[in-house]
């Protein structure tokens, strides 16, 4: 290990800039409620959730330079990690909670907040404890990827104006997109169709900005498994179980209607949707084992560093080494989990307290050395809470919960969990990033939380209404995630899932992995409607032209051109989205509206107008910074 032990990080030469103000605290308060509901409206639709460090920062760096004509990097990096810590706990929320609503469980405003604030609270306190071993004495071990590079926009803080200007243009993009499709009903955003004689078979498209934007965030490589699993439920499975099941149905499933009478989305419905549940559950536990290794090193490191913990100053000024003291975190951890324990709003006794205290600090304690190797993005967080909700559930039925209760209880648990884990993930990259920029961190800690109740506040208005507008697990947001969650929990509950059909999905998972590719990937791809994939396909065509023209000498030094306008495009059609829901309530909107323009090719060619917007605005930006 080649250990820089006197490292000595990035410190502001002047001493006296402001830092956690009431501007910065107001601004990151905004984002981290835009933001949060952003990823809330795209993890509900894919699955998918995306970093908003660089884009907070970009923002925050135009807003407070450009119009307050402040010159503080402190200010801009408390912005994003508020900022990030909202849309990490939106994260959370959307992959568990919407399980309530699938069973008729509906949790009210209240009993959302106190869920996600309490996991929230819980992911930031158990977390603090291990900043001083994680960031500063192994910063030469664990690079934090997107902590490090947003560091080094904020270092580059003079060029915020026109990266933020790029962020704007693709938020009114992507925003009237969404106001001409599903707002005033210009024109359809799915277009479909059929393979001719293929029987059942069919291609489809969501033609929307923010799937556009995914894709290109993500990458050709990840975009290409999860379409290449949309492409086999649609064009493979679908057409071969409507084969073999409409001559002699019983003959292969003899508890189900002759498949002869059901459409290719019935097929969906009653079919595929588990087989995708099973492969999915399978990708999910492979992620796990295949970080089993550095789970295994991360717990062992980290308790040898909490015993061994080095009080030397590391060559840190004291400033930027003072975290919130520990006997106030105990107390909030043993508060927090007391409350859970006797709280009538979630009643989960003191099982489900224990299991929140046991598998919160373990996987909080994973999650924040794993994003530190593999980054936000490749944390394995499917794998982790499918883990703690078959634990849990187990538990809760063996202590005597059963039926719905024992389900409600087990998804509490797991949410808050959850939550948890995906706050302390987000919140470990952007306290590298403090480190990088000389912050404090005590109040870059107490930002975190400001951030958790910011975006915690409105996340419950935000799931009830996108659940009364668009309906939670409808085509127009399946949540993927939360429903896999809802399968397992009332599978292990009752013992009434069609297993053989959820073991034939974990068959192909393991398939899957060993052609060399990514089951979990494949296995939402295979899930989701094939009309999901498509667009984030062609995303990830975008950035993969980009790629191949790229000057490799110069790439970690441009801009991210392409995933600021990427990033606009997603925001912009998040928040229209939450808008139209708002107007859908009172009928002002009706979302069942006759489509003024029915042809498939205009949606379709002015989604691929935006692609190759896109591709033009990076490729000019690139060649730019590329003196070329």
């Amino acid at each position: 290990m080649n250990k820089k032990k006197n490292f000595v990080p990035y410190i502001p030469s002047n001493k006296s800039l402001p830092e956690l103000t009431i501007t910065a605290v107001i601004l990151g308060f905004f984002l981290a409620i835009v933001f949060g509901a952003a990823n809330a409206y795209l993890g509900l639709k894919t699955g998918l959730t995306v970093s908003a460090s660089i884009p907070a920062a970009v923002i925050s760096m135009a807003i407070l330079r450009g119009i307050f004509r402040r010159q503080s990097i402190l200010e801009n990096n408390i912005v994003q990690t508020m900022t990030t810590a909202g849309e990490a706990l939106a994260a959370g929320a959307i992959f568990t909670i919407p399980a309530l609503f699938f069973i008729h469980a509906a949790p009210g405003q209240g009993t959302i907040i106190f869920i996600v604030l309490v996991g929230g609270f819980l992911g930031v306190l158990m977390m603090v404890p291990l900043r001083r071993m994680l960031i500063v004495n192994e910063h030469e071990i664990l690079p934090y990827p997107e902590g490090t590079a947003c560091a080094e926009v904020l270092k580059s803080g003079e060029q915020g104006g026109s990266q933020a200007k790029l962020i704007g243009f693709g938020f009114l993009v992507g925003g009237l997109f969404k106001v001409l499709g599903d707002g005033i009903h210009l024109f359809k955003t799915t277009v479909a169709t059929g393979l001719g004689k293929f029987k059942y078979a069919s291609l489809s498209m969501d033609a929307m900005p923010a799937l556009l934007g995914v894709g290109y965030i993500i990458g050709p490589r990840i975009a290409g498994q999860m379409i290449a699993g949309g492409l086999l439920s649609s064009i493979v499975f679908v057409p071969m179980i409507g084969f073999f099941g409409s001559s002699n149905p019983a003959s292969i499933f003899p508890a189900v209607s002759p498949i002869g009478s059901l459409t290719a989305h019935d097929i969906y419905v009653n079919y595929i949707r588990y087989i995708g549940a099973g492969a999915v559950a399978t990708g999910g536990f492979i992620t796990l084992l295949k970080t089993l290794p550095i789970l295994i090193r991360s717990l062992r490191d980290t308790f040898s560093g909490l015993n061994k913990r080095n009080q030397k100053d590391m060559g840190t000024r004291e400033r930027t080494d003072r975290d919130i003291p520990s006997k106030f975190l105990i107390i909030g951890i043993v508060l927090l989990v007391f409350v859970i324990a006797f709280a009538p709003v979630t009643n989960v006794g003191i099982v489900g307290a224990i299991s929140i205290a046991i598998f919160g600090f373990l996987f909080v304690t994973v999650a924040s050395r794993i994003v530190g190797i593999v980054g936000s993005t490749s944390m394995p967080v499917s794998g982790m809470t499918i883990a703690t909700l078959l634990i849990v559930t187990i538990l809760f039925k063996t202590a005597g919960f059963s039926g719905q209760t024992g389900i409600i209880a087990s998804l509490i648990v797991v949410s808050i969990i959850c939550v948890a884990l995906a706050v302390a993930g987000d919140i470990s990259q952007d306290l590298k990033t403090g480190f990088l920029v000389g912050g404090t961190p005590w109040k870059q800690q107490i930002a975190m939380m400001i951030g958790v109740i910011s975006s915690g506040l409105f996340i419950g208005s935000i799931l009830i209404l996108f659940d009364k507008t668009y309906g939670l697990g409808s085509d127009a947001l399946p949540a993927p995630k939360a429903a896999l969650m809802n399968i397992i929990a009332q599978g292990l509950m009752s013992g009434d899932l069609p297993w053989d059909i959820i073991f034939i999905g974990a068959a192909l998972a393991i398939c899957i992995e060993f052609l060399g590719l990514n089951s979990l990937t494949v296995a939402v791809g295979f899930y989701l409607p094939l009309s999901v994939s498509t667009p984030i396909m062609i995303g990830g065509i975008v950035r993969w032209i980009t790629e191949l023209f790229a000057n490799k000498d110069k790439q970690e030094k441009r801009e991210r051109v392409g995933t600021l306008f990427a990033s606009g495009l997603i925001a912009g059609e998040a928040l229209i989205s939450v808008f139209i829901a708002l107007l859908i309530v009172p009928g002002i909107i009706n979302p069942d509206a006759a489509v003024m323009m029915e042809s498939n090719l205009i949606p379709f060619f002015l989604f691929l107008g935006i692609a190759a917007l896109l591709l033009v605005i990076t490729m000019k930006k690139q060649r730019e910074k590329d003196g070329l």
